[in-house]
């Protein structure tokens, strides 16, 4: 691991001032900081990829909706069963799921 990228990535955390860093920002720094610390980034991680799961820059695509709502899902699961966000960040993700693969089973 890239200690340089590592830094970098909690320097943006820091200066972000926000509790969770969206977008595809987030996405970034939160994949690299998983891979080092996944309790502390994980849960992080996942809400993020929920998040991304609706954004408009995915809305057409629902193969990358899947795709990142599964990561999701994967992240959140791999968490300690004693990670007290595990819970919620899995739920969410399987709900987003659900709802999409409802509107896929409609839509067609």
């Amino acid at each position: 691991m890239d200690q340089d990228m590592v830094m970098r990535a909690r320097v943006q955390l820091l200066s972000a001032n926000r509790r969770v860093v969206r977008g595809t920002e987030g996405l970034r720094i939160y994949r690299l900081l998983t891979q080092v610390e996944p309790e502390a980034y994980g849960s992080k991680l996942a809400y993020v990829l929920v998040e991304a799961s609706a954004s408009s820059l995915v809305r057409e695509l629902p193969e990358q909706q899947l795709a990142l709502l599964d990561e999701a899902i994967a992240v959140a699961s791999a968490l300690d069963a004693t990670n007290p966000y595990r819970t919620t960040v899995l739920a969410k993700a399987f709900a987003a799921k659900r709802e999409l693969e409802g509107r896929q089973t409609h839509g067609m």
